[in-house]
């Protein structure tokens, strides 16, 4: 079986280098609404570095509207204003700063304030209604979300100031340090429906008055946006001390409605950039996930838009470096990436090749392709020496995905550290694209 697969993959491989070479890639991608943009872990330059490089052609000339990637709603939001230059939006350091809640590293890095640059820059000199947009799809954020619909409603609507604080003080109590909703889910255990009343009750309220608020659209959206967070990360927090998939199918459902909601935003033509981790985006009714009930947002995307308009890529790699912490909450560390295991995807593409790309099509010849092989998925909380026994998901890789681009050897992120005044630039930086 190996020796046929790495066969396959070194006949329908595209090697490249530069981002000339991505033209047949981008030519995939170019006429699709939505487009997902993987990545096999949280902490590796190569994936922010191509994703972004993919990114800009699709921005730039190919008429796509925005980028929505696996992070809060609220600090995504603040970069978003900087990107599209409002006049209160100020330096992006500082504001990359602003992604407090652990794992920080994820998008406060020296790779994403690099392409943050480069949006502003593209926005500069496109109308209102046509900059480009930066977003985050996750669900955690319920206290930021809470605080952002508190601080619009003091501005634009007394009224409905009134139903949030309702709200708030039924959260209030459980707040806890570390910005996660821990303390609010064990709360539940003893009054299980919790807040939700409340945070249904904002929501609707909100929803309703949304029409008469005019004054900054994407404030208005912003808001409603918030709200849904904060009703979802409610419930999210509240049926996580019951384990099982509910929480999982949870919060990719609400990335999900995030996405819908950022389309219809911008328009029925509108075209959108997903990055996430490859659990997300690869299809999981073609991995072992489905087994447990589990489904992602990938798989619903292609429910939704059907398979001709919805374009998956997952990214990879063979050996190197990642950023993570070994446990979850604990410093970032740049960590050990072991060479993948035998017979996995990424030892298949380690034979294969050095950086490359390959299209799902092209694989279908093969039939061995057609069970489920060994394929690496590192997350925020890693450590290298368990890493073959728990690391790989069971994939249909040509059916999971639509396109995959390997890397045989990667490093980690360009960390900023968000509590330090001064950050050293990476002899690196810029990184070229």
């Amino acid at each position: 079986m190996k020796n046929s697969i790495i066969e396959t993959l070194k006949n329908n491989k595209k090697d490249f280098e530069s981002s000339a070479d991505l033209e047949p890639l981008i030519d995939k991608l170019k006429n699709r609404k939505v487009v997902m943009l993987g990545e096999a872990s949280h902490g590796t330059h190569e994936y922010y570095q191509w994703r972004a490089r993919i990114s800009k052609r699709l921005l730039e000339e190919h008429g796509f509207d925005f980028v929505v990637v696996e992070g809060d709603w609220p600090p995504c939001y603040q970069l978003n204003r900087h990107i599209k230059n409002y006049e209160e939006a100020g330096n992006t350091l500082e504001i990359l700063k602003e992604f407090k809640r652990w794992p920080s590293w994820m998008w406060a890095n020296w790779e994403v304030k690099e392409f943050a640059e480069w949006l502003k820059g593209l926005n500069k000199d496109l109308a209102a209604d046509k900059r480009k947009g930066f977003y985050g799809l996750d669900v955690y954020s319920l206290w930021e979300s809470l605080d952002a619909i508190m601080e619009y409603l003091k501005k634009e609507d007394p009224v409905t100031l009134e139903t949030a604080k309702e709200a708030m003080q039924c959260f209030e109590p459980h707040r806890d340090g570390e910005g996660d909703g821990q303390r609010y889910a064990m709360s539940t255990r003893m009054v299980p429906e919790g807040c939700r009343n409340e945070v249904c009750e904002m929501l609707v309220e909100i929803r309703n008055k949304a029409i008469g608020y005019n004054y900054d659209k994407e404030n208005v959206f912003s808001t409603e946006q918030n709200a849904l967070v904060a009703k979802n990360a409610e419930e999210y927090y509240r049926v996580m001390v019951q384990g099982g998939a509910s929480t999982w199918n949870l919060r990719d459902q609400h990335m999900m409605d995030t996405l819908n909601n950022l389309l219809e935003f911008h328009g029925s033509d509108a075209k959108g950039i997903v990055w996430a981790h490859n659990t997300h985006i690869g299809d999981a009714s073609y991995t072992d996930m489905a087994d447990d009930g589990l489904y992602n947002i990938g798989e619903l995307a292609r429910e939704e838009y059907g398979k001709e308009r919805v374009y998956l890529v997952g990214l990879g790699s063979y050996q190197g470096s990642v950023l993570a912490g070994s446990s979850w909450g604990t410093e970032v560390q740049e960590m050990h990436l072991p060479k993948a295991k035998e017979n996995s995807w990424e030892n298949f593409c380690h034979h294969a090749g050095e950086q490359f790309y390959v299209f799902s099509e092209d694989l279908k010849s093969n039939t061995k392709l057609e069970n489920r092989i060994p394929h690496r998925a590192v997350g925020v909380v890693y450590n290298p020496a368990h890493e073959r026994f728990g690391n790989y998901v069971p994939t249909v890789i040509p059916d999971r995905y639509d396109a995959f681009v390997f890397f045989d050897k990667s490093k980690g992120l360009n960390n900023i550290d968000i509590k330090s005044k001064e950050n050293k630039v990476p002899e690196t930086y810029p990184f070229g694209f």
